[in-house]
């Protein structure tokens, strides 16, 4: 039987908008930024005729989109929180433009909320719930919806099913998808990709799945993929990056986008072995926990940067979000990869359970003191289905549910007693000022990009973030003159 030609889908929202598929913090960037959608690329991989589009960098718009459906029978979508408002009027768009087309979403917000999505978008025939990989596989092959695991709908008579979970996908299984990087290969630009601390142009794919780790604010384990790590073998993943190699000749730099590479230290090691003789320049993600030896192994087998959560400077907001890390073994760490010549792109987060005027200068002073290469510093973010967003809830912290403005840039949503949101936004601002305006840090970004031939791409860089800073400086003013004429009248009403 010929499954259903099957379009799968990470969609058209904002301008720069990076906002699904495997972006764990959807937002429209300070500078113009996209992942690869390798959560597509596995089910994607699995069926015959398929095709993977992945709008947001190829700049393919929703009227394009529709037309390029009419050659498809089902369409698979990856929502995400900012984006949902757009993609389920778009979903009623494409139904009644195709009446017989199957739509299903996949993602965050559809796991966290099933009955909300399809009481909210009749355009929809079924939802999946966490990893999809082999439930859209089944429908598209035939299998009737009653049978397949992990996924919700409505019945005959309107009524909203929910089928059993179904188990996380397991290592032996990861073993036997398709690699990520031949769906690239097939279907996507690898030159659309940009991530600015990354070489140019890169490409990144997953080794594990799942975190064991419990921070409260993150979004993919307590959503998607779960806290149970599973690993695939070493010598699948060495072999998809020697094909990598010969299908990407032009590509500087590849990278390992997992939750949490190398939190398993022989496992590293042994996956070092067999990536070093292939030559490759690669980067990954790191914990501070990470210790020296496997660093070393890392570098020696061509590894050059790290994206390291610091997340915070105050070690009481480390323990309220569990981090399961302290300060000074952050130091330690930041200390061993200057000493192995391991680059490091540091990311912050202001806004954080606890978080006071007091320790946002902690975390700057704090990260001063790490001196990484590049920084990161978010607004945070407390998305549904995360031990952060019930907690911010049931406090009376989120101060509306709007999470970005009508350009999909972040914006405060949760105000602490004492810590009003304009102030938490003015200071990412003076943050990033702080930090990189310090000569040091200055020339340092000015070097690397004349050493990597990028200084073209770092002017158009430094041109988006002024720009984006000018406008929120302007929206932080505003919010400040409104909660003073607010104080004002106030005050006026009660004398």
């Amino acid at each position: 039987m010929t499954p259903l030609k099957t379009l799968f889908l990470n969609p058209p929202s904002f301008e720069k908008f990076d906002g699904g598929a495997s972006s764990r913090w959807p937002a429209t960037r300070e500078i113009e930024s996209y992942w690869y959608p390798v959560w597509l690329t596995y089910p994607a991989g699995m069926l015959e005729g398929s095709r993977l589009v992945d709008a947001p960098p190829h700049h393919i718009s929703w009227p394009e989109v529709v037309t390029i459906l009419k050659d498809y029978e089902f369409l698979v979508l990856f929502t995400s929180t900012m984006g949902w408002d757009g993609d389920q009027r778009m979903a009623e768009v494409i139904k009644q433009t195709y009446p017989n087309i199957k739509i299903s979403f996949v993602g965050p917000p559809v796991t966290t909320s099933p009955d909300k999505a399809l009481n909210e978008c009749p355009a929809i025939d079924f939802i999946c719930r966490r990893e999809f990989d082999f439930s859209v596989v089944e429908y598209a092959n035939g299998k009737p919806l009653n049978e397949i695991l992990g996924i919700s709908y409505k019945d005959a008579s309107g009524v909203i099913q929910h089928n059993p979970d179904r188990p996380q996908v397991t290592p032996e299984q990861l073993d036997e998808m398709p690699w990520a990087t031949e769906i690239y290969h097939r279907d996507l630009d690898v030159t659309k990709y940009n991530v600015p601390f990354l070489l140019h142009p890169f490409v990144s794919l997953y080794s594990t799945r799942g975190c064991p780790a419990q921070c409260t604010f993150c979004l993919w384990p307590q959503t998607l993929s779960g806290h149970a790590w599973r690993k695939r073998s070493t010598d699948d993943v060495a072999a998809e990056m020697a094909q990598a190699k010969k299908l990407f000749p032009h590509v500087k730099e590849f990278f390992f986008d997992d939750d949490t590479f190398n939190i398993q230290k022989a496992r590293t090691i042994e996956l070092c072995e067999k990536l070093a003789p292939l030559g490759l320049t690669w980067s990954c993600t790191s914990r501070v926990t990470t210790d020296y030896d496997t660093l070393k192994a890392m570098k020696d087998a061509g590894c050059r940067l790290l994206i390291v959560g610091y997340e915070s400077g105050d070690p009481q907001i480390l323990k309220n979000i569990k981090k399961g890390a302290t300060v000074q073994r952050a130091l330690d760490f930041q200390r061993d990869c200057h000493k192995l010549g391991l680059v490091v792109h540091g990311d912050f987060i202001l806004g954080l359970p606890g978080e006071t005027k007091e320790s946002i200068r902690n975390t700057i002073e704090f990260a001063k003191q790490l001196d990484c290469e590049t920084i990161q510093v978010s607004i945070a973010h407390a998305f549904p289905g995360t031990e952060f967003f019930d907690y911010a809830k049931q406090n009376g912290f989120i101060t509306n549910e709007a999470y970005n403005d009508d350009k999909g840039h972040q914006m405060a949503h949760i105000e602490y007693p004492g810590l009003p949101v304009e102030y938490v936004m003015e200071m990412v601002h003076k943050f990033y000022d702080e930090y990189f305006f310090r000569p040091k840090a200055a020339f340092r970004v000015i070097w690397q990009a004349i050493v990597h031939r990028d200084v073209p791409r770092l002017y158009t860089e430094a041109k988006s973030f002024m720009k984006l800073r000018s406008q929120r400086n302007k929206a932080s003013r505003a919010a400040r003159e409104a909660n003073a004429l607010k104080a004002q009248e106030s005050v006026s009403m009660n004398a």
